[in-house]
């Protein structure tokens, strides 16, 4: 499999002539770039009706390396009267433009703040090219408060920053390297670039390719850039330390130390479906913060719990994002400073729960033995599935419908199944899943994705969550362990319901490394038996 990657997704080869999943692939991305454009549209026009309380001015702003970066400013309404506003920067999402958060920004300007909005480097027209959240946009950032304070009454003392996607990125980035961001509210965003598209030393193809579509129809990707894609679609091995390189300089976690030394106060959002970046790297990061800090969760997929905000519409995740800032910024006494401070939503029930912290949200782990030894081939996908980037997790936010497979009409020959007993209460699956088996190889490589589904008395499955994992380097016919966390969620089992573990190793998501022919055993030896845990919350 490694020639056949690097023969079909070299230089974009892939999506033009290969790959056993090309239509369903290129039809998700095509379609939800298509939506995120027509969404981008929509916005530019959306606030026309609103924006009249406020100064709006459309302004270019001259960014690191004097590339211009286009730019909005909405200044509150009695500005003139020389008193100082706290202020807000709101760098765009991927793809999007400079109007993406008109109406955010208006209903901010109304509470007192100064807002400046700015399409990033490389997209629409600002100038540069797009540098992937790297050490330019982060200097732009700088740049783009630096002109706030000079040209709008903006108060030194009182910035914060917040945004969507690669908005949420630039700003944990760009706060960790300028102390002068006193609050941050980063929605859908990532703190690991490399676990998020390359996590479990897997290349996660559906979310990378949604990327470089939009990318390469609202932007201009800088040679260094393109390079990165190509490779990573390439599957080469030798590159594997220059991509993790290239990532952690772009990670927020990299620079957690500096939030800290900071004091940042900083709300993470996220959703649990998120097919760019999953949520449990929030979570991580989360635990490592030190300030003031907020954890919320809740169904969905990328971008998909902001987006009506963005049209005005009732959002909680921006009625959260203004609460934040309004304490941070402006000293308000909201009671947002009391609230537990993680928040989750299960996708299968209504309201949050509060958590006082992260290790706090799973009470007891239940483990399911996985006995016995099951052997697979390679290379035929079982039917068991992550989904479509975007489209799938939409369909658990809105109808609760998430991937789902007969779990009695999977094919043994393409995966290895086990099954809880019947659990007589309802089990309340709330952080990560773990599992740890034993695998012996025909061949020193292969790829294996782990799935964990809800199966009702009729033997259907709902996916509970999932999680690739590749090796290399491997000695063949040589047990050896493998240990993976299986992507954050919370999700209720009914009573009377099973718990099922399938693994086999082919998902439209991701690249696999398994060459034609190989098999995987699973074992659990006597003296370092097979599971998988699983984190419950109290009944």
């Amino acid at each position: 499999m490694k020639q056949r990657g690097a023969e079909h997704l070299r230089a974009g080869g892939w999506w033009e002539t290969g790959g056993p999943h090309r239509k369903a692939l290129r039809t998700a991305a095509v379609g939800a770039v298509s939506a995120t454009l027509i969404a981008g549209s929509a916005l530019g026009l959306a606030p026309a009706a609103q924006a009249a309380p406020n100064s709006v001015r459309f302004v270019d702003i001259t960014g690191q390396g004097g590339t211009v970066l286009k730019a909005n400013v909405v200044t509150p309404r009695g500005a003139d009267g020389g008193r100082r506003h706290p202020l807000v920067v709101l760098p765009t999402s991927w793809g999007l433009p400079q109007a993406e958060y008109l109406v955010p920004a208006q209903r901010l300007a109304d509470s007192g703040y100064v807002v400046v909005t700015y399409n990033v480097r490389g997209f629409w027209q600002s100038g540069g090219s797009i540098e992937v959240a790297g050490p330019a946009d982060v200097a732009d950032a700088s740049e783009v408060i630096d002109w706030a304070l000079a040209h709008t009454p903006a108060d030194p003392g009182r910035i914060g920053m917040a945004g969507v996607s690669y908005g949420a990125g630039i700003s944990l980035l760009a706060a960790a390297h300028d102390p002068r961001v006193k609050a941050v509210a980063a929605l859908s965003g990532w703190a690991d670039l490399i676990d998020s598209i390359y996590g479990g030393r897997t290349q996660h193809v559906q979310a990378a390719r949604l990327l470089d579509v939009a990318g390469a129809l609202t932007g201009r990707l800088s040679p260094e850039s393109r390079r990165v894609f190509d490779d990573f679609y390439a599957a080469e091995l030798g590159n594997e330390a220059d991509l993790i390189a290239w990532g952690k300089v772009r990670s927020p976690g990299t620079y957690v130390d500096r939030l800290n030394a900071n004091g940042t106060a900083v709300m993470l959002a996220n959703a649990w479906g998120d097919t760019v970046f999953p949520p449990g790297q929030y979570a991580e990061f989360y635990e490592r913060l030190t300030g003031p800090k907020r954890l919320q969760l809740r169904p969905g997929d990328h971008g998909t719990a902001e987006i009506t905000g963005l049209f005005g519409l009732p959002n909680d995740v921006w009625t959260d994002t203004g609460r934040w800032f309004d304490h941070h910024l402006r000293g308000a006494a909201n009671g947002v400073d009391r609230e537990p401070p993680v928040r989750l939503r299960s996708r299968t029930g209504d309201g949050y729960e509060g958590y006082p912290d992260w290790k706090s949200v799973a009470a007891t782990d239940r483990k399911i033995a996985l006995s016995g030894t099951k052997r697979i081939h390679t290379n035929i996908d079982s039917g068991a599935s992550g989904g479509i980037v975007l489209l799938s997790s939409v369909l658990d936010q809105f109808a609760k419908l998430p991937p789902m497979a007969s779990i009695p009409l999977i094919p043994r020959l393409w995966a290895a199944v086990w099954q809880s007993e019947k659990y007589p209460t309802a089990q309340h699956v709330r952080g990560t899943a773990r599992l740890h088996t034993t695998v012996t190889a025909t061949e020193e490589s292969g790829t294996l994705v782990a799935y964990l589904y809800d199966v009702g008395p009729l033997g259907l499955g709902k996916l509970v969550g999932h999680a690739p994992y590749t090796f290399h380097g491997r000695t063949p016919g040589k047990p050896f362990g493998v240990d993976l966390e299986v992507f954050s969620t919370a999700y209720d089992v009914p009573a009377g319901h099973r718990l099922a573990l399938v693994v086999d190793t082919v998902d439209p998501l991701y690249i696999e490394h398994n060459p034609t022919g190989a098999q995987l055993t699973f074992s659990s030896p006597a003296n370092d038996p097979s599971y998988v845990t699983v984190p419950l919350r109290e009944q």
